[in-house]
């Protein structure tokens, strides 16, 4: 009996995958995204860098900008003005996020086995799905989250900078409640998540199957077979219908009927149209198929 139990207790020690089912999921979880911070810190100090130099270029020419009243403006006119220099923070701000997430996606799996530490991250009690899961939980859901909460820092300096300089200068701060700020950070919310997030998942799992693939040179691997596919298609039959549902589906975020009458989405976020269209639900199917394949692929794999 003795005997026996010493067996079975030995089997769950040599195995990573016996120990790792004593271990919660979702505490699995939030350790290996936690792992994914610290091992890639340009997750937050790139767009932090970015917000940093647009606040200061921001500090430099706010006493020429803000000095509107001079110009003949009305109160609503300056507020529509001043509205675009917080829609470019913005923008500017996804921007960097979106190719941030390209490259970690990139370089999620392929770096783990060029550096051999898969051999360390193996012999964990980690699964490959809850490691694959949590590698694409950042550009999915993380990066959003901290776009929107550094591009929502942003913007309140923003104001108490504008407030500040327009007090000084002895104008009035009237212009400032035009702005609706509340239906603003809702809409930027929901645009950051939902766009940057879910609309581009099919983008972010392509490129994480891709790096758990490629044994070398994954941006190659990456970006030349939806390139061949696209010029073989106009060589055969002079269409272009892959090039524009690629392109649709990367500027898809960002095209909504309000676009077209000069409302950013900013104000307004995603269009349910995305969320009821036929391309969002298959975006995703494809996501889950592309995950399963990275998951499949980073068992049988090992070092470069």
């Amino acid at each position: 009996m003795n005997a026996e139990t010493n067996v079975v207790a030995q089997s769950r020690v040599a195995s990573p995958e016996a120990e790792g089912a004593w271990i919660a999921f979702g505490r699995r979880m939030y350790w290996s995204v936690k792992r994914e911070v610290w091992e890639n810190r340009s997750i937050y100090l790139a767009p932090l860098a970015v917000a940093a130099v647009f606040l200061l270029g921001f500090l430099v020419r706010s006493s020429r900008s803000l000095n509107m009243h001079a110009a003949g403006l009305t109160t609503v006119e300056q507020a529509t003005v001043f509205a675009q220099t917080f829609d470019l923070a913005a923008l500017v701000l996804m921007g960097t996020t979106f190719v941030v997430a390209l490259f970690y996606c990139i370089e999620a799996l392929q770096g783990e086995r060029r550096d051999r530490s898969i051999l360390f991250w193996k012999s964990l009690p980690v699964s490959d799905g809850v490691t694959v899961l949590s590698k694409a939980i950042v550009p999915l859901l993380l990066l959003p989250l901290l776009t929107f909460a550094i591009t929502f820092a942003t913007q309140c300096i923003m104001l108490l900078l504008s407030a500040v300089i327009l007090l000084a200068s002895g104008q009035s701060l009237a212009m400032l409640s035009h702005l609706s700020l509340g239906q603003r950070w809702v809409g930027l919310f929901s645009h950051v998540v939902g766009g940057h997030g879910l609309w581009y998942a099919p983008i972010y799992g392509f490129l994480l199957l891709v790096s758990a693939w490629a044994r070398r040179a994954a941006f190659l691997w990456a970006v030349l077979p939806p390139l061949a596919i696209g010029v073989l298609e106009k060589i055969l039959f002079n269409t272009s219908h892959f090039a524009s549902m690629l392109g649709s589906r990367i500027a898809g975020a960002d095209t909504s009927p309000a676009m077209a009458t000069g409302v950013t989405p900013m104000v307004h976020g995603m269009p349910l149209e995305h969320f009821a269209s036929p391309g969002f639900w298959i975006g995703l199917a494809l996501t889950a198929a592309c995950l399963w394949g990275a998951v499949r692929l980073r068992r049988y794999r090992g070092p470069n």
